[in-house]
């Protein structure tokens, strides 16, 4: 009841948004586009995913607006079983919502399912709302289709001129009984803000209701606390570099702590850009998946837009 009440929702939130009329485009700032998405992540345990996406874009104007489909192939290797080949369709939409909103979806089906990604959030990235479906990657969750919808929210809470707070809350639902509630806050003082350097303190939690359910890691409990300096800077171009990392400490199922790793690198052109829109991030951690030091996860990811 539950599962079909969430979904149900996030849909119609969805479809509210992309109906909310936008702010009128200049035709002379938009146009067509094309572009591509690579995503490639693998870990210590042999799980390897790839997907490609391609993008055909009607009106193009910059990573805030846009219109058009999308088309994916996702091959999923597990640990164990047969690896699967998927192929997806997607609406590709963003737009403004008013002068303080901008609103991005990617909604589409794999075939037996509606899949995806949409976010509401303000200009500066001080609230939001947010929905997530997808499949499980594991043998189980390929063979069984086994499917997770993640909706959620998050706010900033400025406590001084140079540090602040953001607190992330949301509800993952799981085909079959599991429900995880996802409680996140990070803790952010600029160092120096020329030099774009801040400390930051990073902690999530999680609960699943019916722990090891499939053969996905969810414990009942899970935390997680890391400690992080990040490096965010602008060259004169517009062009944004960043890394953080940091190196904490975490706990699953009530046993014994264990270190906890958080590496990011990202690349991005400037955002106002249309002729060339392009980013590279990596990501590695070795949390919320074993909670043990014996495991790591690689996540990289890029993709460029050419707007005609």
């Amino acid at each position: 009841m539950m599962t079909r009440f969430m979904t149900g929702a996030a849909l119609a939130a969805l479809l509210s948004v992309v109906a909310a009329p936008a702010t009128a485009q200049s035709d002379d700032q938009s146009g067509p586009a094309v572009g591509a998405k690579l995503w490639v992540s693998g870990d210590s345990e042999g799980t390897e995913v790839v997907k490609m996406l391609g993008r055909a874009l009607i009106s193009f104007e910059d990573r805030e607006r846009y219109a058009g489909i999308a088309l994916e192939a996702a091959r999923f290797s597990p640990a164990t079983g047969e690896a699967e080949t998927d192929a997806r369709v997607y609406l590709d939409l963003a737009d403004h919502w008013g002068e303080d909103w901008r609103w991005q979806a990617r909604i589409g089906t794999d075939g037996q399912t509606v899949l995806g990604n949409a976010e509401l959030r303000r200009v500066d990235w001080s609230q939001s709302l947010f929905v997530e479906r997808e499949i499980i990657e594991t043998e189980q969750g390929l063979n069984r289709r086994i499917y997770y919808t993640f909706i959620g929210a998050s706010t900033d809470v400025p406590i001084t001129d140079t540090t602040s707070a953001s607190v992330t809350a949301g509800l993952q639902e799981f085909s079959g009984r599991n429900e995880r509630l996802h409680l996140r806050g990070r803790l952010v003082h600029s160092v120096d803000a020329d030099l774009g350097l801040s400390a930051q303190l990073d902690a999530r939690y999680y609960h699943s209701t019916e722990p090891g359910e499939f053969d996905y890691f969810s414990p009942r409990n899970f935390v997680s606390v890391i400690p992080l300096v990040q490096l965010r800077r602008f060259d004169s171009d517009g062009w944004m570099f960043l890394a953080a990392g940091g190196v904490g400490a975490q706990n699953s199922g009530g046993g014994e702590w264990s270190v906890a790793r958080y590496g990011n690198f990202r690349l991005e052109s400037p955002r106002g850009r249309r002729d060339l829109n392009a980013f590279a991030e990596i990501i590695y951690s070795n949390n919320s998946i074993t909670g043990g030091t014996d495991y790591d996860y690689v996540m990289g990811r890029a993709g460029v837009t050419f707007g005609f």
